[in-house]
């Protein structure tokens, strides 16, 4: 059994002069990330690896978990395409992963990979800091395929601040 955490990146700040790559958060982004944490960690959901976008967004939405989990920043996921994301996640090790990455990218991935999609009328635009928690009855990262997931959790940071 493989369980994948699905987040995209928490609000970023665009009062910035920087590039799309190293857009920090926002304030509210800086608030959701705590909150989604805690509600992972009420539901019993905690990754063992992460993988993550090398962007500055992504990275600190990962600092902001306060997870323990063994972290990879990998510059393939920025604006990955969800074939890039499958790769990388064919690479993972752990049983519960944790992909941060950025839409439509992982809107797209999150589509693909579950059996039937949660009754949420935010999954469809997977909104920053959405996060979904689906399970895969495989012995490995590379035995998935789309359509085969079960959802076991979705969340929007809106619900919980």
């Amino acid at each position: 059994m493989k369980r994948l955490v699905l987040m995209r990146h928490a609000k970023s700040d665009w009062a910035f002069d920087r590039s799309d790559r190293d857009r920090p958060l926002n304030k509210r982004g800086r608030r959701s990330v705590p909150a989604v944490a805690e509600w992972l960690a009420t539901r019993n959901h905690h990754p063992q690896e992460a993988l993550v976008s090398s962007a500055e967004r992504t990275r600190e939405t990962w600092s902001l978990l306060g997870s323990d989990a063994t972290v990879r920043f990998l510059d393939d996921l920025y604006l990955a395409e969800p074939e890039v994301m499958l790769d990388a996640l064919f690479e993972a090790t752990a049983d519960t992963v944790l992909m941060i990455g950025h839409n439509p990218g992982i809107a797209e991935l999150a589509h693909s990979l579950v059996n039937q999609t949660p009754d949420h009328p935010r999954f469809s635009d997977y909104p920053t800091c959405a996060t979904l928690v689906v399970e895969f009855d495989v012995a490995a990262w590379s035995d998935i395929r789309p359509g085969t997931g079960r959802v076991l959790d979705f969340i929007v940071p809106r619900e919980l601040t």
